[in-house]
């Protein structure tokens, strides 16, 4: 049976890590970026029999920083994709961008090129907290960046923003939230910081640390304030809060995310690129060495941690990742992918998390604003 496939593509390099981020990512010259993106091109090639008349739906470039790649190194991926596999005509093609790393005329490329939608990774609009946060960029790169994107034709742009900072302060806050709306993005991302382990955040934050001589971190309840200011402002302006941390003007949700949480198969080419096909897991080497030698060879080389998903693990996953999206889980798409009632397997744990105010049972199951609050709870309670 044809399938609708989402791609996803890691571009590793990045200027500098920034104090918070645990993602495989490191800066790198341009020429082992050229090296980089060839093995890309291999692995492209060596696994496009295996797809051979599935439909690409959506592409995203992630990272690291994307738009350290020059416009040609983007366009001979997707000529790739394109000629190699079945790519979608209304295929929604995401690029992450940092601002300050891509001008005018680079944009232009991109666009050019065939990708259609942003990812600008602001974080904050107040450059004291930019500085603390180890980015390279300051409000004015964002604003810049902003413009150049419209300039070269983007019409569906995405910025990414960050609660929950050291020091930072509500008022803070709300003044980058309050700019962002105000220069009218299609869809805003609004985080909360995760203090990961292996960051230099860890060090000073780590396992509820709150280092003398320097900025804290604020507390949940100060979170979960922040969280509910965010949504009333939003939604005030005109975007729609559809899943834990992600609002868009109406049509504008991202396709891309949209498929991965609701279990669409999905592919990931690159260091690291995790993929879901027919309920099986696998990703790819992490070292770059490895990953140079075996992309586009022969077998699995490059491939770890591969996973068949029992029926079980399947069901968790459906629970878990559906009740991040506002509209929730439906019974009936649950009963017919797995041939059960939902209420039969999980009954007694909907019960307990209906009567603790935490989820709205029905044909479809969603969680209240306090189950929100504490999500991590919720979705531990539907694991087996």
């Amino acid at each position: 049976m044809r399938r609708k496939l989402s791609v996803y593509i890691h571009i590793p390099f990045c200027v500098k890590k920034c104090f918070y981020c645990d993602f495989l990512s490191f800066p790198a010259p341009a020429e082992e970026r050229e090296v980089y993106v060839q093995a890309l091109l291999r692995e492209i090639e060596a696994e496009a029999a295996r797809y051979a008349g599935d439909r690409i739906e959506t592409v995203f470039f992630g990272g690291g920083t994307p738009s350290l790649l020059w416009e040609g190194q983007i366009g001979n991926v997707l000529e790739r994709l394109a000629s190699l596999l079945s790519l979608s005509g209304d295929a929604e093609i995401t690029m992450e961008v940092n601002p300050g790393t891509a001008a005018g005329d680079r944009l232009k490329g991109y666009r050019r090129a065939g990708v259609n939608r942003l990812s600008i990774g602001t974080q904050s609009l107040q450059d004291g907290e930019l500085a603390r946060l180890g980015r390279i960029h300051r409000a004015e790169d964002f604003y810049k960046t902003y413009e150049a994107a419209r300039g070269a034709g983007f019409e569906n742009i995405n910025v990414d923003i960050m609660a929950a900072l050291p020091g930072q302060k509500e008022e803070a806050y709300m003044d980058t939230l309050h700019r962002v709306a105000e220069v009218g993005p299609e869809h805003i991302s609004a985080y909360s910081l995760i203090v990961e382990e292996n960051t230099p955040f860890w060090e000073l934050y780590g396992e509820g640390r709150q280092p003398a001589g320097q900025p804290p971190l604020p507390a949940e309840e100060e979170e979960r304030r922040l969280d509910g200011a965010t949504e009333r402002f939003l939604e005030a302006q005109g975007y729609r809060r559809y899943e834990i941390s992600n609002y868009a003007r109406e049509g504008w949700e991202c396709r891309h995310n949209m498929a991965c949480w609701k279990r669409y198969d999905y592919v990931g080419f690159g260091l690291g690129a995790a993929s879901m096909v027919d309920n099986v897991r696998w990703r790819n080497t992490p070292d770059m060495s490895c990953y140079l030698a075996g992309a586009g060879g022969p077998g699995d080389g490059i491939r770890e941690q591969v996973q068949r998903l029992s029926e079980a693990e399947q069901m968790e996953e459906f629970m878990f990742l559906g009740l991040r999206l506002t509209e929730g889980v439906s019974a009936e798409d649950f009963g017919r992918l797995f041939g059960r009632d939902i209420y039969q397997v999980y009954g007694k744990t909907i019960e307990k998390l209906s009567r603790q105010g935490l989820l709205l049972a029905g044909r479809r199951l969603r969680l209240t604003p306090y189950g929100r609050d504490i999500s991590n709870y919720v979705m531990a309670e539907f694991l087996f």
